[in-house]
């Protein structure tokens, strides 16, 4: 059986409930932190999502720490 290479989304990373390395969807999503609607531009911040293809597990990680 040929080994798949995984595509450009996809990247092994390890996963804390897999307890091992595995193959992630990864993906960048832009989220809106404030609930003013006034402010809601400028509060806008990148986060890093992973999605697990071994467990399905989901986790997100923000990406500026300002």
């Amino acid at each position: 059986m040929a080994a798949k290479e995984p595509s450009s989304q996809t990247m092994n990373e390890p996963c804390p409930t897999c307890d091992r390395n595995t193959d992630h969807v990864v993906s960048l999503e832009i989220r809106t932190e404030g609930t003013n609607p006034e402010t809601a531009r400028y509060s806008r911040e990148p986060y890093r999502i992973t999605r697990c293809l071994g467990c399905g597990e989901r986790r997100s990680q923000r990406m500026n720490n300002a």
